[in-house]
């Protein structure tokens, strides 16, 4: 067994463990609304549940240099956000939502994505994802690097609306083989559901 102490590596060597071996990573697609009107759109895929009492998801966002990417800025300024699921249908304008746009311009656009009104916050989804969530910001923590310059900032937000297809409900659960979820590995690589198994939780 390898021993590596992530203190005597670059920050590039410890994401590349990091990325390789927490794998599949669910796919966050995240639209937020810049306070000029910009519907801006990005995949993240440090991305989890919190709790479910009440509903909250995190979404952790990279900084560049210490500065906020347009989702944190967002997000912070309007308080809102909503996050789709990834899925086999829409991948590939997600792909295409993760290049770097100046602020002012937006990616549902870029990408041909149909943007749709939210139910209870301000921020449109899109509609060709089968699963989102509306969310409120609950807490945002920065996080890494320095106090005065961090590496990450931590949204949690609490779901205060779903959207889900009906196609995917069954008996109340949400069938993984009609959603097709597309998860991050490493580099340019995603995976699909693959088999299933199931396992009894020990009494």
């Amino acid at each position: 067994m390898l021993g590596i102490d992530p203190a005597t590596q670059t920050e590039r060597n410890n994401y590349k463990l990091l990325i390789g071996s927490i794998i599949p990573r669910p796919i966050a697609f995240v639209t937020t609304l810049s306070s000029e009107g910009v519907l801006n759109a990005a995949p993240f895929s440090y991305f989890t549940i919190v709790t479910a009492d009440p509903p909250m998801v995190a979404v952790s966002v990279q900084r560049k240099q210490g500065v906020r990417k347009d989702t944190s800025r967002n997000a912070v300024d309007t308080g809102e956000f909503v996050v789709h699921i990834a899925d086999e249908s829409y991948i590939d304008q997600i792909n295409q939502a993760a290049a770097a746009l100046p602020p002012e311009e937006s990616e549902v656009a870029l990408t041909g994505l149909t943007p749709v009104a939210s139910s209870r916050i301000r921020v449109p989804g899109v509609a060709e994802a089968s699963i989102r969530m509306e969310c409120v910001l609950e807490q945002v923590v920065p996080l890494g690097g320095t106090k005065e310059s961090p590496s990450a900032d931590l949204l949690i937000g609490r779901v205060v609306f779903f959207h889900i297809n009906e196609t995917l409900i069954d008996h109340g659960h949400i069938d993984p083989q009609q959603l097709k979820p597309v998860s991050r590995l490493a580099g340019s690589s995603y995976a699909k559901l693959g088999e299933l198994f199931t396992l009894d939780r020990p009494q």
